[in-house]
């Protein structure tokens, strides 16, 4: 049986005169929540034939040898795409080079993101906001507006076509967003927990170390996957400062493929972003297990 509540919501009966208390029967979805469930799922299908056409071309034209800028299905499935591609000079040095520059100035960015981030969160003085808000302009500079006094700083400095040179100034580059995320995800945890440990004889370099980093373990994951992927895809920054073939990451050897009439080995150049993509899908799947794990603790404390 059901009844009708002050509200007019129907409720059933045998609750009311069971003690439990009453719940409103669940009604079904409205014209208006039907239509805007449909609407959102055909823009979800778009968004997802967006993405998936261009990675279907590249697995595609990697297997053909006469691929085109057009997704079509092989007439001969080969491997001299990749047979092309596999040696030093074309893959395995570049792969190198990347992995070399951005995984360098990664680990410098995220150790500096780390120490920046710890004060601002965690300390209060009087050029606390000026600075964060200059962090914030910081990260919205366009890296091309700064690259020529960088290159004419490089050369004076005896810098150029250094891949030392090379990764300080990437990770300086990518720090303001790195401290942006970091200090975000460290102020979720909660200095209570640091102030147990500096009752315990603790200083702030072992309270920082044993308990903030392991509990914001999935905000640094985070700011390290962006981190690693904005210098993987990086062109301009080794493009100016990195003269020499030897030193040249994948991202700068992409134009190679590209001959002097114009005309572009399309198979290879598949096949060689196959390759390229292979580091960021490794730390993709590395560091997001992870991911949604960092805060348990943290939260646990909150209650």
């Amino acid at each position: 049986m059901t009844a009708t509540t002050s509200s007019g919501t129907a409720v059933d009966r045998t609750e009311e005169e069971s003690g439990s208390p009453l719940r409103p029967r669940s009604s079904g979805k409205g014209p208006r929540e039907r239509m805007a469930s449909t609407a959102s799922s055909i823009a979800m299908i778009v968004i997802g034939l967006a993405f998936l056409i261009p990675l279907l071309w590249v697995v595609l034209a990697s297997f053909d040898t006469e691929a085109t800028l057009s997704v079509q299905w092989p007439s001969r499935w080969s491997l001299d795409n990749y047979k092309a591609i596999w040696n030093e000079e074309t893959t395995f040095r570049p792969l190198w080079n990347s992995l070399l520059l951005c995984g360098g100035a990664t680990l410098v960015t995220m150790i500096a993101a780390v120490l920046c981030a710890y004060p601002l969160s965690r300390y209060r003085f009087r050029a606390k906001r000026p600075l964060l808000l200059t962090i914030i302009f910081s990260t919205g500079l366009p890296i091309t507006a700064i690259m020529i006094p960088v290159y004419a700083l490089f050369v004076r400095v005896n810098l150029i076509d250094s891949m030392f040179g090379a990764i300080l100034f990437l990770g300086a580059s990518a720090l303001p967003y790195a401290i942006f995320l970091t200090k975000g995800f460290m102020d979720s945890v909660p200095i209570e927990i640091e102030e147990s440990g500096w009752t315990e004889g603790a200083g702030v370099y072992r309270t920082l170390w044993s308990i903030v980093l392991p509990l914001m373990k999935s905000g640094l994951a985070v700011a390290t996957i962006f981190t690693f992927v904005g210098m993987w895809g990086n062109f301009f920054v080794p493009f100016m400062l990195l003269l020499s073939p030897e030193n040249l990451p994948a991202a700068v050897t992409l134009y190679t493929f590209s001959s002097q009439y114009g005309q572009v080995a399309y198979g290879q150049l598949a096949a060689f972003s196959i390759f390229y993509s292979i580091p960021v899908v490794v730390l993709y799947l590395f560091m997001g297990r992870t991911l949604g794990q960092g805060f348990a603790a943290a939260g646990g404390v909150k209650g």
